[in-house]
């Protein structure tokens, strides 16, 4: 058997520093909202392979479809010869979305194909090409979709110049001192000093910050980008690659504002742990693009669309939606719970809609002032007492949860009681 510092020693002479890994633990096996490595031990999973398992790992559902698609084929080229359940997941997803009129929906592979090519379809909509995102954002490790990414390091370092036409507005954080009003006011000004509005393609937003730290976008900022979009004819993207199926409560993240988008993207837990992704749009921007200018060789893989056709069944069936409420519920609990105490390392902002849930780790009780390094100590004697647990933000201190939305309650009480005792080793 592997021992995870010998898969560690390889792993540092076979594959580049580049992709970096959280943990030295290496996977061997895993179920629902539980994972074990190389050397057999147990882990509670808070992280769901980020955002990728709100249907846990192996769902029965999920691997029942697969087994039944690799029995009949694997892979064929949508481009070459199509098949019938890449057009029933896009209906059953056309018929999902949050849309008035009609819509269509395309697949890719990874959740930086769908964001770029959304920007290729909106470009092709309207014969324009700016695009404006929002600071702390996270759209993809491609060339155009860093660009769109609202953070530096690690994400842009040594690898610019960023493409043109790729525009910044402050994300309303009130604890940051950023309200709507600023940002609205900073988007007011780039079109006076940077780009006229005639010439954007595309706002591009996610309903809830994933990397960005768990932030929500407040209705009162979607309501008005709106009115903005259709004075000027842009396209209004909502990125819910990590904010969409069931996580925020809602199938998708925006439709907690009411607000009705142009575009969605989608991809994580879409397929349970299988790589696919898609733009789901109102149908006359979708067929913009002509034959030919979208697609790839395993965009929309049959393996993984059997998949996600299973996943939304279960979400469906189990009820996810109100699931993530409830947990939800359960976790601001007990996590409100601690920050009253005086013996953890102090936390501050719990939030987020649903399951999807974030707070802040800060170094006084009643500031908001960061604590990376206390963030880091937490995650890694969460590690340590058996919790995979993930940190993010534009300041390095959120933690965030991501358990699996299938996990019983014996499991998230496990989990937070392991966050309840890495608060307090954090301390120093």
């Amino acid at each position: 058997m592997s021992a995870n510092a010998d898969l560690l020693s390889r792993r540092e002479k076979a594959v580049p520093r580049g992709v970096a890994t959280a943990y030295p633990v290496f996977a061997a096996r895993a179920e629902n909202a539980e994972l074990w490595d190389v050397e057999g031990k147990r882990f509670v999973d808070f992280g769901g392979g980020i955002a990728v398992l709100n249907t846990g790992h192996r769902h029965p559902r999920v691997m029942a479809a697969v087994q039944k698609q690799l029995e009949l084929y694997t892979h064929t080229a949508f481009q070459i010869t199509a098949y019938e359940p890449y057009i029933e997941l896009a209906e059953r997803l056309n018929a999902l979305a949050p849309f008035s009129g009609p819509a269509k929906t395309i697949f890719f592979t990874t959740g930086a194909e769908a964001t770029e090519n959304a920007v290729k379809m909106a470009r092709a909509a309207t014969g324009r090409s700016a695009v404006i995102a929002f600071t702390g954002a996270f759209h993809g490790r491609t060339m155009l979709t860093m660009a769109m990414t609202g953070k530096v390091l690690p994400y842009k370092k040594k690898f610019g110049p960023m493409p043109g036409e790729v525009f910044h507005v402050p994300f309303p954080v009130p604890s940051q001192d950023v309200s709507v009003e600023d940002s609205l006011k900073a988007l007011n000004f780039l079109f006076k000093a940077d780009v006229e509005p005639t010439q954007v393609a595309a706002i591009i937003l996610e309903p809830v910050q994933g990397e960005g730290g768990f932030y929500q976008a407040p209705t009162e900022l979607l309501a008005a980008l709106r009115k903005i979009c259709d004075l000027h004819g842009i396209v209004l993207i909502s990125d819910e690659v990590q904010a969409g199926f069931a996580r925020t409560g809602k199938m998708f993240g925006i439709e907690h504002t009411g607000v009705e988008p142009d575009m969605i993207t989608v991809a994580k837990s879409l397929a349970g742990g299988f790589p696919l992704s898609g733009v789901i749009g109102k149908a006359p921007l979708m067929d913009a693009a002509e034959p030919g200018g979208l697609g790839g060789t395993y965009a929309g893989s049959p393996v993984a669309v059997a998949a996600a056709l299973a996943v939304l069944d279960v979400i469906e069936e189990e009820k996810l939606c109100e699931r993530a409420n409830s947990l939800g519920a359960h976790i601001k609990t007990r996590l409100q719970a601690m920050a009253t105490r005086n013996d953890i390392v102090p936390i501050a902002e719990i939030r987020g809609p649903g399951a999807m849930i974030g707070f802040d780790i800060v170094k006084a009780r009643g500031t908001n002032e960061p604590d990376p390094d206390a963030t880091k100590r937490v995650t890694t004697a969460a590690l340590e007492h058996g919790l995979i647990l993930l940190s993010c933000g534009v300041y390095g201190n959120t933690i965030r949860i991501l358990v699996p939305l299938t996990a019983s309650d014996a499991i998230v009480n496990e989990g937070l009681d392991i966050i309840d005792k890495a608060l307090v080793a954090a301390r120093v």
